[in-house]
């Protein structure tokens, strides 16, 4: 009683009230510009969410753990720390990896171990066989070892294997017919897709449908479903955007289940096992610690998303192999969510979120719809064999690349809020060899190519921001041209003059005026008449797109930088006016 007549004092207010609400306050500003999230994936993300949005979803009044599992493969909270083990040799392999589940890891990733016979098999897993633990770099040869191992000994926890079955039909049914309980053969992996350019839709799609050739081939070669289903895992990169890769996440086990029971499996075989690892796409040389804050937001995303198990990639990998240091940060990271942040208390912690809950349904339904095309064209093998895969996530790539050049998308460090004067070639390791693309690539290119520079030569270019006329304008201009600059290791000086005579007595290899679009034409002839007078010829830019720019041009201004420049092509091009080359 006492709360009904809390409540009584806020009466409910309809959709429709708040949308007149809104569009009030916008006084006829465009609202799907103003106001909806146009995501990567094409999902128009509203700005708020009511009850009414998820009224007519099924899936959200289904528990954690059952089915169709989009709330979670288990009723229980928590996910598995992986750590991957680069050593080659099993002894020292074994080694690092119970150094590791010591200081907190729950499952290992062997990468690149040398395993000769069932010896160096067993010598790597001493100790280790209530661990789970997964051999990222599998053969045949591995995985006929494996099939002997475990049908001659019993291993308390699971193992898995990164073998992606497709490669070889004939040999995945034989191993999955061999219906070992503790071993997982195969891997689907959607980063694969990811590092192509995949968003989270079509990483979904593309898994989905990688799965359903895999189900359909094994049903061929007369195993069952359930046999099927058992037998993969899937491995996702986990992207910047948040909500969305949680949405990611609850989306594809849905989906799986629905696929897997389509095959007439068993819907306890239909529990997808995902591994998530942090994206290498968003990572940088530059300020290389914002790499600790983006893998601890991802690695968030794929804890409350429902991941089996998470990988952090160690914040220096993009420069050098990782040291113990950075290796017990990224553990460590985890642990602190765990333990810390408390996300292992709660199964499905974002259910209910209305939010969070319609851009899952979105997901799943764009992902069905694509995967459903590409079974159109007879499925996910002949998609890939055509070159439409290709060609779909070359197009999505190149409009990834293209938003983080734009700084449409930000990498803070890099491409926004630089620190022009951070030195990074000296922990650069030069024989590390980088294999996956980055999206900070174009910009860190730049930079390093302005420290070579600036080293060998030991001058820095003066570059002038010279503030004039309007102090609010002038203000926001020069941040916005200092910023440009950081980005290519260049700094800058602001000033503010009264006249052009007093930026042109200033000593600077390049002045940018900064000012308003209504001044620009009176400010630039003044500074040029005095430049001439001094016989300087000292470049000029101007920081706007002026209506004017024609006027400008024909006065001599060299250049002009604003929302629409394109900073990469623009700052490539004074790096080279400058004197800035390889």
């Amino acid at each position: 009683m006492t709360n009904e007549r809390f409540l009584a004092g806020f009466p409910p207010v309809s959709t429709q009230e708040w949308e007149d609400a809104i569009r009030k306050d916008l006084k006829g500003a465009d609202y799907a510009r103003k106001l909806l999230w146009q995501t990567g994936e094409g999902l128009a993300v509203k700005p708020y969410y009511r009850v009414e949005d998820i009224a007519q979803l099924e899936q959200v009044r289904v528990a954690p753990g059952d089915y169709p599992y989009m709330r979670g493969a288990r009723s229980t909270p928590g996910w598995r720390i992986r750590e991957e083990i680069s050593a080659a040799e099993p002894d020292e392999a074994n080694r690092a990896a119970k150094a590791a589940v010591a200081s907190g890891a729950d499952e290992i990733a062997f990468r690149g171990v040398r395993l000769a016979n069932d010896s160096d098999l067993r010598l790597l897993l001493l100790n280790l066989e209530r661990v789970p633990v997964h051999f990222e770099t599998a053969d045949r040869s591995l995985l006929r070892l494996l099939k002997v191992y475990l049908q001659r000994r019993q291993h308390d926890a699971s193992i898995s294997t990164g073998w992606d079955p497709s490669s070889n039909l004939d040999f995945a049914a034989e191993i999955a017919d061999a219906s070992i309980p503790s071993l997982r053969p195969f891997t689907i992996h959607g980063e694969a897709f990811h590092r192509s350019g995949a968003n989270a839709v079509e990483e979904v799609a593309l898994c989905l449908s990688a799965a359903i050739d895999f189900m359909a081939a094994m049903r061929e070669h007369g195993l069952s479903a359930d046999r099927a289903a058992n037998s993969i895992a899937f491995s996702f990169a986990i992207g910047s955007t948040f909500f969305v890769q949680i949405a990611k996440f609850r989306s594809f086990r849905m989906l799986l289940a629905q696929v897997v029971t389509t095959f007439g499996g068993n819907p306890e075989c239909a529990r997808t096992h995902i591994h998530a690892h942090t994206s290498p796409w968003n990572k940088t040389i530059y300020d290389p610690h914002v790499n600790v804050l983006r893998a601890t937001s991802e690695a968030m995303a794929a804890a409350i998303g429902g991941a089996d198990s998470i990988s952090i990639l160690p914040f220096d990998a993009c420069y050098k192999s990782p040291d113990a240091a950075s290796l017990r940060l990224a553990r460590n990271t985890q642990l602190l969510l765990r333990h810390e942040a408390h996300l292992d208390r709660v199964a499905d912690p974002g259910g209910g979120s209305y939010f969070l809950e319609a851009i899952t349904d979105s997901i799943a339904r764009q992902s069905w719809e694509l995967m459903q095309q590409i079974e159109q064209i007879g499925g996910f093998r002949k998609a890939s064999e055509s070159g439409v895969i290709a060609q779909m996530l070359a197009a999505t790539f190149i409009a990834k690349e293209q938003s983080v050049a734009s700084r449409r998308a930000v990498l803070t460090g890099t491409n926004r809020y630089a620190n022009p004067d951070e030195q990074a070639l000296s922990r650069i390791d030069p024989v590390h060899e980088e294999l996956l693309p980055r999206g900070a690539q174009s910009y860190e290119t730049l930079r390093l190519r302005s420290e070579r520079c600036i080293a060998q030569t030991g001058r820095k270019p003066r570059i002038l921001l010279a503030e004039i006329g309007d102090p609010r304008m002038r203000s926001a201009r020069s941040q916005f041209a200092a910023d440009i600059f950081a980005c290519a290791g260049l700094s800058t000086t602001t000033r503010q003059f009264s006249n052009g005579t007093e930026i042109a007595l200033s000593e600077a290899d390049l002045i940018v005026l900064c000012s308003s679009d209504a001044e620009y034409l009176d400010h630039a002839s003044g500074l040029f008449d005095a430049l001439i007078k001094l016989d300087r010829k000292t470049p000029v830019i101007i920081a706007g797109n002026p209506e004017t720019a024609d006027d400008l041009k024909r006065l001599g201004i060299a250049d002009f930088v604003h929302l629409r420049t394109n900073p990469v092509q623009f700052l490539l091009r004074w790096q080279k006016q400058l004197g800035i080359e390889d």
